[in-house]
């Protein structure tokens, strides 16, 4: 029930548009309401009728009580009482008139609507549109209404869609069929991705004739990875090595459309494999979720902050965390305070996933326990940014989230002249004031590298991970120095947020899993719940690894530009080239 009204508008009588006949039919197809000549604004006056039903209602219970209690006939009735009985009939009328029959009326309602959407996949020449003066628009005899302005002119109509196909196009673009549902009233994905990608191509003027639609799972991203999809996007994976880490050669799959990235990461993985290949450490393992609760005081939030850091009942806290969730288990509970806010930073273990719906579950668990004991806990978000999650935070940096990996190699000093074109000193050099005083004085966070986010970011798309956690993912700090007498250099980069997973998201699709395959790392490990996704954080410190040798040496050999020049720029004329739209 509407609780703002406005007042009708008066009917337009627009040749262009309506007929006569039709002017009238949109001006009287909606009758006037009775709440629209009440006395006071609608709110009101339903706050009225409530207040008087309760209130008599309670009058005349507390007065038939007394009559019990005295042995007084219920049937002598006092003018008082008499009024009360009025007042309490005609409010329950009113409730009863308002609300009960509106509500039997949204069920009448809903039934037409599903007769009509029922209808019309029986019969298309009837299509529900939004209301225009409460009436159906028929597409046989009536024009449709003006198309949203383009610059663009609209595409031809694809002629090998199924004529079925094209009415249920057709009432896509005319709003009788939302978009989001087509999967759910079709049975195939495949066909809901094709009809809503016409009409999208309809409605907007503009060709997607590019974006690939066939050949792709539609079935296999339902409900876990991508709505309303009408295409898929192609990116070349290349890659780079073998990677000689901890005694394993792995070939990385790095799916990226920048030009000599892979060519770069693999002659890093080179000068590693010829030098001993390079060892991993993953130091810490844990994701992490903080909701933010409030309390009327700072005292009183501060009290919760002694009970949840207090050692003796972190094994209670432990085991409600863990109750519903079989491969979570709790690690530590921090909190910090703003105030009367305060922020509660969750850390579990989550097995080959990447773990961020099992961390959340458990901190769930946690908060509906923590009811019994703080009542006056509000809990104001289940994530309070203190986690923090696809941000660059200090906390990711110092405290670490996901897996925390430190990976180092030793680079003889004949190969670094040989295959990487300069010398252990220049680069000693050079990763002193690019990567550790030129990050300080842009203020950096996390970023003392050259590039660790063009791997990182590479590899995540091509295993099928969240590309958005690349932003924590990528905080790394590169380390050079010469040993052996100044003959070998030892390259260390230390990751502390390495946030993967082999199990769930995109890891399931074809393509991705594929990859994975590829390392070594599918799906759960059947040895170690784990293992599996801090092998791949350890791939990712390794590649990165690789591709911090190779662009340092790069910028220190001055080949920076004759390389890019080279490998990522096209020769291939296409000032010919025309754009379809």
């Amino acid at each position: 029930m509407d609780i703002r009204r406005r007042p009708p508008k008066p009917p337009v009588n627009n040749p262009n548009r309506f007929s006569n006949d039709d002017d009238q039919r949109r001006t009287t197809t909606i009758p006037p309401k009775a709440s629209d000549a009440l006395p006071l604004p609608l709110y009101l006056t339903n706050a009225v009728f409530f207040t008087l039903f309760f209130s008599v209602a309670y009058y005349l219970l507390h007065r038939w009580r007394d009559k019990i209690r005295y042995n007084t006939p219920l049937h002598v009735v006092t003018v008082t009482e008499l009024g009360a009985l009025i007042a309490l009939v005609a409010s329950f009328i009113y409730l009863l008139g308002f609300f009960g029959i509106d509500f039997v009326q949204s069920f009448i309602s809903r039934a037409d609507t599903n007769d009509t959407d029922t209808n019309d996949f029986e019969d298309h020449r009837l299509v529900t549109c939004p209301p225009r003066g409460g009436r159906r628009l028929d597409l046989e005899r009536d024009p449709p209404p003006p198309p949203i302005v383009s610059v663009a002119k609209s595409p031809i109509p694809d002629p090998t869609l199924p004529e079925e196909d094209e009415e249920i196009v057709k009432s896509v673009i005319h709003g009788a069929i939302p978009s989001y549902s087509l999967e759910s009233r079709l049975g195939d994905c495949k066909r809901a991705a094709t009809i809503r990608r016409e009409a999208l191509q309809r409605i907007t003027g503009r060709s997607i004739e590019g974006l690939p639609l066939d050949g792709f799972d539609y079935e296999s991203i339902l409900g876990q990875c991508c709505e309303m999809p009408v295409g898929y996007v192609q990116i070349p994976v290349g890659i780079a090595g073998p990677l000689l880490l901890d005694g394993y050669e792995y070939s990385v799959p790095m799916a990226t459309t920048e030009g000599c990235l892979v060519a770069s990461t693999n002659r890093g993985c080179k000068a590693m494999y010829v030098s001993g290949g390079a060892t991993s450490t993953v130091v810490k393992d844990g994701m992490t979720r903080a909701p933010v609760v409030r309390f009327a005081s700072a005292r009183r939030a501060s009290e919760l902050k002694f009970f949840l850091e207090d050692p003796e009942n972190f094994d209670t806290l432990a085991v409600v965390f863990n109750r519903s969730i079989r491969f979570a288990r709790l690690q530590s509970v921090k909190c910090t305070l703003a105030g009367k806010n305060a922020y509660v930073r969750f850390s579990c273990s989550t097995g080959d996933a990447m773990g961020m719906n099992m961390v959340s579950k458990g901190v769930q668990n946690v908060l509906e326990f923590l009811t019994d004991d703080f009542p006056d806990m509000d809990v104001i978000g289940i994530s309070g940014n203190f986690c923090s999650d696809k941000k660059p935070a200090a906390v990711n940096w110092i405290e670490g989230r996901g897996k925390s990996v430190v990976c180092e190699a030793v680079i003889k000093g004949e190969i670094v002249n040989k295959v990487l074109k300069t010398s252990v000193a220049a680069l000693v050099e050079l990763n002193m004031l690019k990567n550790l005083t030129g990050s300080a004085v842009a203020g950096s966070l996390g970023g003392f590298n050259a590039h660790a986010s063009n791997i990182v970011s590479a590899v995540f798309i091509a295993t099928g991970q969240d590309p958005a956690q690349n932003v924590e993912s990528s905080q790394c700090i590169t380390m050079m120095e010469a040993i052996n007498d100044g003959k070998d250099i030892h390259v260390s980069v230390t990751m502390p947020s390495i946030e993967v997973g082999t199990v769930g998201g995109g890891t399931q699709l074809a393509s991705q899993s594929a990859c994975l395959n590829l390392l070594g790392v599918k799906g759960a490990s059947t040895e170690s719940p784990g293992m599996n996704s801090r092998r791949l954080a350890t791939i990712v410190a390794g590649a990165v690894l690789a591709g911090e040798l190779s662009l340092m040496s790069a910028i220190a050999a001055g080949q920076l530009v004759k390389s890019h020049m080279k490998y990522n720029r096209s020769s291939r004329d296409i000032s010919g080239a025309t754009t379809t739209t």
